[in-house]
């Protein structure tokens, strides 16, 4: 089966792809090991666009378009909110069932091939190029021919398996902790966030102390849902999972349920505005925030950050905290890492490797160390780096050219066209 190009993987990322490059005129073949599109925002119901309005300004382009459409709704479906965490900016909050639902639309109206339930396998090779892409689906084992392959699956193990190198985590195998979401229904906002207090770490305290939360429940975080009488529960962290190994996810599952099925009890017994609440939408699996990062053209670093740093190939804007998840013995950070008002850019580098010449990599694959990585790993610029992808693709099979001979301010003035900010000089500016 032959496609122009095969976007591994249907999260923010693989989304921001496939519709970016299906918009270049190509034949899109979409790639989903799930029954579902969306990744993050598909299962941890109500969760916030973290900084999707760096310097209070939207990054813009697919992601923007998205966030339209559920606006515009009636009644809408999203809406900007101040975020109650420390060092994060406005944040968009939105149904997640219906985002989900006008993902999909999206895709239809650009005619992607979109393949749920399906396995990717490996690459099949030609020297330095993916000639192939092996997958499992309902009808066995087949081959998807590609012009590029763009690996957005989140532990690049497609990437890995082509020869780009890696590291894991923070490169001594630390990863940051894995999360299982849930939905309180039936909360009364007034009372429950009527102390002011974004972590609820008294109430935290006493849990702990009496046995009843897990010890790294020490800080509860706990979000106004979409809906009104809905509280989103992010609270539940699964320190020292190899999110690469499978049987290590399924125990953090479990071990997961167990941690939420107890804090819900919790919530209802001892912090008010719970007493009438129950659990739903509990997430079907462990969140992974982090495994593999591949090895790009450019790695950024924690201090290309710290600098503000617009690269001339920059192609996604971003002021998100370095938002770092318990890796190994370590605590929840949300530590700025620019000045108010500040932000840095994404270059298109780190999401190219060195040598395979119909490779790309997007999402929280890129190439990035530890520092930055958990500054860049926020769902818009996920989107944003999928667009950049998608876009590069389309120009490099114009041109006939392998990925890395992209021109960059080509590029970054195409993405400046498709409504991206804060790229190529340009001051970041509402549109």
């Amino acid at each position: 089966m032959q496609a122009d190009v095969v976007v591994v993987g249907g999260g923010t990322a693989g989304f921001g792809a496939a519709i970016a490059a299906a918009r270049q005129g190509l034949k899109v073949t979409l790639v989903e090991a799930t029954p579902k599109i969306g990744g993050v925002m598909a299962f941890c119901p109500g969760m916030p666009w973290g900084a999707a309005y760096p310097a209070d300004v939207m990054v813009g382009g697919v992601m923007e378009e998205l966030t339209l459409r559920l606006m515009a709704m009636d009644p809408p479906a999203a809406e900007k909110r101040p975020c109650t965490l420390e060092n994060f900016g406005p944040e968009i909050i939105y149904d997640h069932e219906i985002a989900t639902l006008t993902m999909f639309e999206m895709l239809e109206e650009e005619r992607v091939d979109l393949r749920l339930n399906t396995t990717v396998l490996g690459p099949v090779m030609e020297g330095k190029r993916i000639e192939a892409v092996e997958v499992s689906g309902r009808r066995g084992i087949e081959r998807l021919a590609a012009g590029v392959v763009i690996d957005c699956s989140g532990d690049g193990d497609l990437s890995a398996k082509a020869g780009v190198p890696f590291r894991l985590g923070d490169g001594g195998g630390n990863m940051m902790g894995v999360s299982l979401t849930f939905h309180m229904i039936g909360a009364d906002w007034e009372a429950v966030f009527a102390e002011g207090d974004p972590y609820f770490e008294r109430y935290a305290a006493r849990g702990v102390a009496d046995g009843r939360l897990h010890p790294d429940l020490r800080k509860l975080y706990l979000m106004k849902g979409f809906h009104r009488d809905t509280v989103f529960c992010n609270s539940v962290i699964i320190r020292g999972v190899d999110g690469t190994d499978p049987a290590a996810v399924t125990r953090a599952t479990q071990e997961g349920r167990r941690r939420c099925l107890a804090l819900a009890r919790f919530l209802v017994d001892d912090v008010p505005g719970f007493e009438a609440a129950r659990m739903a939408y509990l997430g079907p699996a462990v969140g992974v925030r982090e495994t593999r990062k591949l090895e790009g053209l450019y790695r950024i670093t924690g201090a290309d950050l710290a600098r503000a740093t617009k690269f001339p190939d920059g192609v996604v804007a971003c002021d998100n905290p370095v938002d770092d998840v318990m890796r190994g013995g370590g605590a929840m950070t949300h530590d700025a890492i620019v000045g108010e008002g500040g932000y840095y850019t994404i270059p298109f580098r780190a999401l190219v490797p060195d040598e395979i010449e119909n490779l790309m990599f997007a999402g929280r694959i890129v190439s990035a160390d530890d520092v930055a990585f958990a500054s860049v790993r926020g769902m818009p610029q996920c989107m944003a780096m999928g667009q950049a992808a998608g876009t590069a693709a389309g120009m490099a099979l114009a041109g006939e050219i392998a990925v890395q001979d992209v021109n960059a301010a080509a590029l970054v003035e195409e993405l400046q066209r498709q409504g991206l900010r804060g790229l190529g000089g340009e001051p970041l500016c509402a549109g």
